[in-house]
């Protein structure tokens, strides 16, 4: 276990400390030692990498772990996919007591099947389950816990470098009880599926984005800084909206200064020619409204590596970058996530305006580097030590 922990460590900022003090669990963790497996008696066919949609496949089995205020953590479970049985009052229900993660596998091009430096994501997981008043568990055990589903159901990681299988940790409330408090029941649970390129547009065609100062994703104290559901749900609105309207994707504006925050479910970065003439890769500041996501913090890591031009993190209104557009600074923009790793952005509408954004006419060519490089890692054609092995 001490080795999967050196293996798995990567460095990662959190957005917002946050600390539940007295009301923090004492409880303690369970143990991947504990784990049983149940194999399930029928195994599905499994689909062809090409026909894959995402999200809409899933594996044979699943790992489910609960937890009660009496009697703390109960041993992890491996079966067979099925159904939950809830109360129907329980708390994640009624409260959106609920919170999780999205990971993947990778079959390389050696055959061998890889993760994606999956401790931030446990890091990250257990900040939101503090935030969420939900137990804390240990980020190594559970981590074991997904390596060892991984491993159960590796033929269901896609034979394929242009697929991968999708991992959802999911972490709800079970509370039998409609009062507004902090759940005494909880559950851990984990679904694997295997998946496709997340835009229908294709893994690297630009998308078109609708920035609409109306509508707000997070805000500064609130919880925009974890990844809970209901972060979620009120965003398929205004991604209706942006259809309706031609676009693909929303850019989140915030504030009377209409800061430029996340685009869709991505961390948005700008590669640019700044004022001075110096390039520069420029992407908002985990200041409370931005998810920490972990393919933000490897293109962080990998450009600040190179030492090639200026990395910044820092807020960027709307009249900055129209402005920069303007004055023909604006080099690259582009999402970046698990689901779709780097997304070009070409166009955006604003106040009824379309600007265009020149990033494929420039390759582009910071955006396909960093494309290549992770992917690199992830398909085993690159050695990494963000990629462990499963």
């Amino acid at each position: 276990m001490a080795a999967l922990r050196t293996a798995f460590h990567g460095r990662f900022i959190q957005a917002l400390p946050f600390s539940l003090g007295s009301l923090r669990f004492a409880s303690t963790s369970f143990k991947a030692a504990d784990l049983t497996i149940e194999r399930s008696a029928a195994l599905k066919p499994k689909p062809e990498p090409s026909t894959l949609v995402f999200g809409k496949q899933f594996s044979d089995h699943m790992l489910t772990v609960c937890w009660s205020e009496k009697g703390g953590w109960e041993a992890p479970q491996i079966k067979p996919f099925q159904n939950l049985s809830l109360h129907p009052a329980s708390s994640a229900l009624h409260y959106s007591i609920e919170l999780f993660e999205g990971m993947k596998a990778f079959r390389g091009v050696d055959d061998k099947v890889r993760l994606f430096r999956p401790m931030l994501n446990m890091e990250r997981m257990h900040r939101s389950a503090d935030r969420s008043c939900l137990p804390l568990f240990d980020k190594a055990e559970l981590l074991e816990c997904i390596r060892k589903l991984v491993e159960l159901d590796q033929e269901w990681v896609p034979y394929s470098l242009d697929a991968s299988l999708y991992i959802r940790p999911t972490f709800i409330g079970i509370e039998p009880s409609l009062g507004v408090s902090r759940a005494g029941h909880a559950m851990i649970f984990v679904i694997v599926g295997p998946v496709g390129p997340y835009f229908a547009t294709g893994s690297f065609n630009p998308v078109s984005l609708l920035a609409d100062p109306g509508f707000v994703r997070a805000w500064r104290g609130g919880v925009g800084a974890y990844k809970m559901g209901g972060n979620y749900g009120p965003t398929i609105a205004v991604q209706n909206e942006a259809v309706k309207q031609g676009c693909q994707q929303v850019l989140w504006l915030y504030g009377e200064q209409e800061e430029i925050t996340e685009v869709g479910t991505m961390n948005l970065f700008i590669y640019w020619t700044a004022e001075n003439g110096e390039r520069e890769l420029l992407t908002p500041p985990l200041d409370g409204i931005i998810l920490p996501g972990v393919t933000r913090q490897s293109l962080l890591d990998l450009a600040r590596e190179w030492g090639e031009f200026k990395v910044t993190e820092r807020t960027m209104s709307m009249k900055e970058l129209l402005g920069a557009l303007d004055a023909g600074r604006v080099l690259e923009v582009f999402g970046a996530g698990t689901a779709c790793v780097v997304c070009p952005v070409g166009s955006l509408l604003y106040r009824g305006k379309t600007y265009q954004i020149p990033t494929m006419q420039n390759g582009p060519d910071l955006a396909k580097r960093f494309y290549k490089e992770l992917t690199d890692i992830q398909y085993g054609r690159t050695q990494s030590e963000w990629a462990p092995l499963v």
